[in-house]
């Protein structure tokens, strides 16, 4: 067949390397995008990493406010596209979008499907200690990522990855399983499986409090969470009231009551927890930068045995 039409449809930087595939694979005859929104003290429009490739490629953009008033699928169907790649869009697709292209919309999803659905995937993966990942390409029904899947690609999740690695990693993959996979299911090579009703858990949007760390819960669990939340929202406790945001932790060996200082020295601060302990390594203080922990204690007294380690107060501004 000649070169399929392409309609993508992404956002941000995690989109990019699937856009870079589909340029290899056919003709994208235009670039769906969100819109421009302001960012910094200046409120200045900022463009999306999925627009600036577009625009660096010469492909027409398009930037909806919404898709179904008026329907955006009127504007899709002048494109004739043979398909629909969608990658980290950020909106839910109508039917009437969905039904466009003869091969449907077919979506690079950051899961082994039907394990994590939502729009958090790749933190939630660490936070539940899942040691495998991966990006599913499925074609799309109305549903939240319940359509049949086109294929999966696999990859571990290592001890040391953060949801910033495994989110670099995860996005070359998506390239790679379009380039691999979406030119043989255009050709009728590879059929769409239906996903199977068990093992699916919901990866709902991070929220700046899914940060807190709770000192009742388990140290494995807390130094995963440390993982799952760096960079965003970041985890975080509370110090004489204040914020003090945690950046790399380690599961420690020690026992007490949680939230109990057991160790202050150059090497950590050993905190106790629910179940066993665990070590920070960087931190960073309200209004500071990050620091080691030998570099936090320096100048100031943590007793072992003390309980400083609870919530910070919020303020209400």
């Amino acid at each position: 067949m000649s070169k399929p039409r392409i309609v993508f449809m992404g956002t941000p930087e995690f989109a990019v390397a699937s856009l870079s595939a589909c340029f290899d694979i056919g003709e994208v005859v235009a670039v769906v995008t969100q819109p421009d929104k302001p960012k910094g003290r200046g409120n200045a429009l900022s463009l999306s990493p999925v627009k600036a490739l577009a625009l660096e490629r010469g492909v027409t953009v398009l930037q909806p406010q919404k898709l179904r008033t008026p329907p955006f699928s009127e504007e899709l169907r002048k494109l004739a596209p043979d398909v629909c790649v969608v990658t980290a869009y950020g909106k839910i697709l109508p039917k009437d979008v969905l039904e466009v292209p003869p091969h449907g919309c077919v979506n690079v999803h950051a899961s082994l499907l039907p394990r994590f659905r939502g729009a958090a995937p790749i933190q939630w993966a660490i936070a539940h200690g899942d040691t495998e990942t991966g990006v599913a390409l499925m074609r799309m029904d109305e549903g939240l990522d319940t359509g049949p899947v086109i294929a999966m690609k696999r990859m571990p999740i290592t001890p040391e990855d953060t949801s910033a690695s495994l989110h670099e990693k995860l996005s070359r993959l998506g390239g790679e399983i379009l380039r691999e996979s979406l030119p043989a299911y255009l050709r009728g090579e590879l059929k769409p499986v239906s996903q199977p009703s068990e093992g699916m858990v919901l990866a709902p949007i991070i929220q700046k409090e899914d940060g807190l760390l709770d000192f009742t819960k388990p140290a494995v669990q807390l130094e995963r969470r440390v993982r799952a939340f760096t960079p965003w929202p970041g985890a975080y406790t509370g110090l004489n009231g204040a914020r003090l945001k945690v950046h790399r932790t380690k599961v420690g060996t020690g026992k007490g009551a949680p939230g109990t200082v057991l160790v202050a020295s150059h090497e950590g601060i050993e905190v106790a927890c629910g179940e066993g302990s665990i070590v920070l390594l960087e931190v960073q203080p309200e209004g500071k930068r990050v620091m080691s922990a030998a570099e936090f204690l320096s100048g100031r007294k943590l007793a072992p045995g003390s309980q400083p380690f609870s919530a910070p107060v919020e303020s209400k501004n």
